[in-house]
């Protein structure tokens, strides 16, 4: 095929499906992961309609050990290759850690960090020896503040893909390979809505912290194109990651201990 092929994990809704949007909108085939077939097939139809490309449809759950290799082996079925890759599946996990069920923290870290390792292991070698590549890591803005309480695994696992992110871009200067990781803040999807947050953060967050998932995704697909390793969103959410890092540790933290509740759930 004359086109690249851009793969996409977490597509049915929010980040992943701008992604494969504007993807798409870029002349790139793409292929949509997530555990809701009806919501790959409906932006499918959409995609190929709008866009003129090829979208293939591949369900799967990355919660599932062997869920990578068998998203490859379709993949590759179709007679392709993946050339750009975006690990954006994710979700959260509300409560205090010691509360929660292990199998349920187990699961996130398989989706969140084992699955991203993985499938970039696994790809990252063909992008080299083809001399191009596109990886972004949809990392987040808790990646790169101080901890809070609630949601513990969560902020941990994106300050691993930034930190992933960076080594990897510092491997690769010299392959073609870009590697980026994306720092949104607050952003208009039904992230809220699955981990039951909706309401606790829609009523304590203003509103100009929050951006569309359009504007998250067409500024993560610049900076992969520009290799910029870490890409943080929007204005406020830049100016917070970066009093982040000249706060002092027991400052942040105590600021976290004050305000965490109003986005946490503990």
């Amino acid at each position: 095929m004359a086109r690249r092929l851009a793969l996409v994990t977490g597509a049915s809704a929010g980040i992943g499906a701008a992604f494969a949007r504007i993807y798409a909108s870029h002349g790139y085939d793409v292929a949509l992961t997530a555990r809701r077939a009806d919501r790959l097939e409906a932006l499918a139809s959409e995609i190929r309609l709008r866009f003129g490309v090829e979208a293939i449809v591949i369900a799967a759950d990355l919660g599932d050990k062997g869920a990578c290799d068998a998203l490859l082996a379709q993949i590759e079925a179709h007679g392709r290759v993946v050339d750009a890759l975006i690990n954006n599946a994710g979700y959260g996990l509300p409560g205090a850690y010691a509360e929660t069920e292990w199998p349920d923290q187990q699961a996130m870290l398989q989706v969140m960090l084992v699955a991203v390792c993985e499938l970039t292991h696994k790809v990252l070698p063909g992008m080299v020896e083809r001399k191009f590549g596109r990886i972004v890591n949809v990392a987040s803005l808790a990646g790169l503040v101080p901890g809070s309480a609630g949601h513990t695994l969560y902020a941990a696992t994106k300050s691993f893909l930034v930190k992933f992110s960076q080594s990897l871009h510092l491997e690769n200067l010299a392959t073609g390979v870009h590697v980026s990781a994306l720092c949104p803040g607050f952003t208009f999807s039904e992230f809220h809505d699955v981990n039951a947050t909706r309401s606790q953060v829609s009523q304590s967050t203003p509103e100009w912290l929050w951006l569309g998932a359009d504007e998250v995704a067409a500024t993560g697909y610049e900076a992969a194109e520009a290799n910029r390793p870490v890409c943080v969103t929007g204005a406020p959410n830049k100016a917070i990651a970066a009093i982040a890092k000249v706060l002092p540790d027991d400052w942040g933290l105590a600021l976290m201990a004050r305000q965490g509740g109003r986005f946490r759930k503990i």
